[in-house]
């Protein structure tokens, strides 16, 4: 399939996230115009305040349930590429379909909108999650694109609401992902589109998405934010590891998705590398100046020594994205400034 090149137009669905609102800066940074979309006009506001420079180029439309039949159905006309980034990331969650719905539902739905109603698409880039790469293990292990975490659905399956709000998101995301590929794979010979799914690890770095307050962060920074400035995590929680890519680095992982015709059919592994908590407190307090006063310490380089618990084989984004990442140490840093202004307001 042809890459999409700017001045295209692209729909970024969710485009108040955390992850999206860097789809959106960095596809309009490219050249390219992009259509973002929202639960509700407020949720719109601050993109619309944020990408004010961009003039016409950037635009809101509602789409207030994404598991609405037909939900996307207008918001998919007129456009040349699709970036997929709605799903919910949460461990507030109470019962399965809490997550697995939106998710699966939300996937499913634009992909049959695009279907029908995207006549001048040639490319949706889905974010997955390496949720959906990963399993548990006694030890190390290295994880690729071949990997499926099927034993998530399966606890789901057999626990219900029992099962853990970390087991509960994970089967959602691959249940998304199955279903996206399902679909791609018995439309493709009648579409004119082709499917890129790329799979992050954790996602850290400094939010550009609305933010009042620190009580408010997503998920993940919230996890950075506790972990370095308040100290919530105990030694056990400071030893454990995974892996980590920079959401700057993953908006243009979006764009050059997009723009090379190699990543058309692919599942894509974007990470940066593996982390211990203990590691970016040891970073963050290697800093000078202390961007805070009285971050966490816990037991410095006791990490050094341990393997990592996690590996993902990141060959096929090196070769077809050619994407380069930022250093733990920028990321720590600049999510450090990001705390220290919301502090000084």
């Amino acid at each position: 399939m042809s890459p999409v090149t700017p001045p295209a137009k692209v729909l970024v669905s969710g485009a108040n996230g955390y992850i999206a609102a860097w789809v959106v800066r960095s596809l309009l940074e490219k050249g390219y115009a992009v259509r973002g979309t929202v639960r509700s006009a407020s949720k719109g506001a601050h993109l619309q305040s944020l990408f004010a420079s961009h003039g016409d180029k950037f635009e809101v439309v509602i789409v207030d349930d994404i598991t609405k039949d037909g939900a996307f159905d207008e918001a998919v006309k007129g456009v040349d590429l699709v970036e997929h980034t709605a799903s919910p990331f949460h461990f507030k969650v109470k019962q399965p379909e809490e997550l697995i719905v939106p998710a699966v539902h939300g996937t499913v739905g634009i992909l049959e909108s695009v279907k029908k109603y995207g006549t001048s698409v040639k490319r949706v880039v889905i974010t997955g999650s390496t949720a959906s790469v990963l399993r548990p293990a006694d030890g190390p292990i290295t994880f690729s694109e071949a990997d499926w975490n099927e034993s998530a659905i399966a606890e789901v399956k057999e626990k219900g609401s029992a099962a853990l709000p970390m087991i509960i998101y994970r089967a959602s995301k691959t249940l998304a992902e199955k279903s996206a590929w399902e679909f791609y794979e018995k439309h493709k010979a009648s579409v004119g589109w082709d499917l890129v799914v790329l799979n992050p690890p954790f996602v850290f770095g400094p939010p550009i998405h609305e933010v009042r307050a620190l009580t408010e962060l997503n998920t993940s920074m919230q996890d950075m934010y506790d972990t370095t400035v308040l100290g919530k995590r105990d030694a056990a929680g400071l030893a454990f590891g995974s892996a980590w890519i920079d959401v700057r680095d993953l908006g243009s992982a979006h764009v050059l998705a997009a723009e090379k015709a190699a990543a058309g059919g692919e599942r894509i592994i974007v990470s940066a590398g593996g982390f211990f908590w203990q590691e970016i407190v040891d970073v963050a307090n290697s800093i000078t100046p202390a961007p805070l006063p009285g971050l966490a310490v816990g037991t410095p380089g006791s990490w050094k020594d341990t393997p990592r618990p996690i590996t993902f084989v990141t060959d096929k984004a090196d070769r077809i994205l050619g994407l380069k990442y930022r250093s733990l140490e920028t990321m720590v840093q600049d999510s450090l400034d990001e705390f220290a202004a919301f502090k000084n307001t």
